[in-house]
């Protein structure tokens, strides 16, 4: 039973070690020539546009949601009109972020660990060496460029069409003025608020693109091992999205 612990403990350490690897090679890569701007630039689509209808309706439903319950809980209060600030800063610091940040991870973390598992077993990266080009560079760097780019910028149209989501229930359903809403809703947030709501999807996206790599580049088994690998891409990154959350919101907590 020691024993198995130990061996246990040495996978995790061999992981985290080869992930932390993975990253390092992937990041350098983004300062040294070739760039492969074609491919990032599809994927700056692919990741972006294609994601967006799925997000918009993400960020409509959870200010909705949000706004009809926020309001049931400051009726007792009499505070409903001030439902905006509720909406705007659990939307802005917390909600945003973090559906985004999950919505992504099964549209995109998943295609990506899905694509490269792909490459993996039909041995298309073994291919790539073998020609002397760089796997890493070639596949790995364009998608981290591009997921770093369009996850913040997607988590802010997130953001607004929450905002927009629950504007709509507050003036048809609550009946509260578009001026005091919209009023309300911004002097709710502080410049810092907005500050650490771009800087979480920064830490999301990276975790998102470089989780899906690592689980489709060490993907084995066939096509048994492609399902396994986006599975595992999937509840990964999930997991580490809801505790890099935790702890970024303890630390900004802290900074003030």
């Amino acid at each position: 039973m020691p024993g198995a612990i130990e061996d246990s403990l040495k996978g995790y350490v061999f992981t985290v070690q080869e992930f932390g690897r993975l990253s390092a090679i992937a990041i350098a890569g983004i300062f040294r020539k070739p760039y492969y701007i074609q491919e990032t630039f599809y994927y700056l689509d692919h990741i972006g546009v294609g994601s967006l209808f799925i997000l918009a309706l993400t960020g409509l439903f959870t200010g909705m949601v949000l706004t009809l319950q926020g309001a049931i809980q400051l009726q007792p209060f009499g505070a409903v009109p001030y439902v905006s600030r509720l909406v705007s800063t659990s939307v802005v610091r917390e909600l945003g972020p973090v559906l985004a940040a999950l919505m992504l991870a099964g549209r995109v973390g998943t295609g990506i660990a899905s694509e490269l598992a792909s490459m993996q077993v039909t041995e298309q990266i073994d291919a790539l060496r073998a020609e002397g080009t760089d796997p890493i560079k070639k596949l790995v760097t364009p998608r981290l460029v591009a997921t770093l780019v369009m996850v913040p910028i997607l988590t802010i149209i997130t953001n607004g069409i929450a905002m927009a989501g629950g504007y709509f229930i507050a003036r048809l359903y609550l009946s509260i003025d578009s001026f005091f809403y919209w009023t309300w809703a911004f002097e709710a947030l502080r410049p810092m608020d907005l500050v650490y709501g771009v800087i979480k999807p920064l830490v999301f996206g990276f975790i998102i693109c470089m989780v899906g790599c690592y689980a489709g580049l060490t993907s084995t088994g066939g096509t048994v091992g492609v399902g396994h690998s986006t599975t595992q891409a999937m509840v990964t990154s999930s997991i580490l999205i809801l505790m890099s959350d935790f702890f970024m919101t303890k630390l900004f907590i802290y900074l003030g």
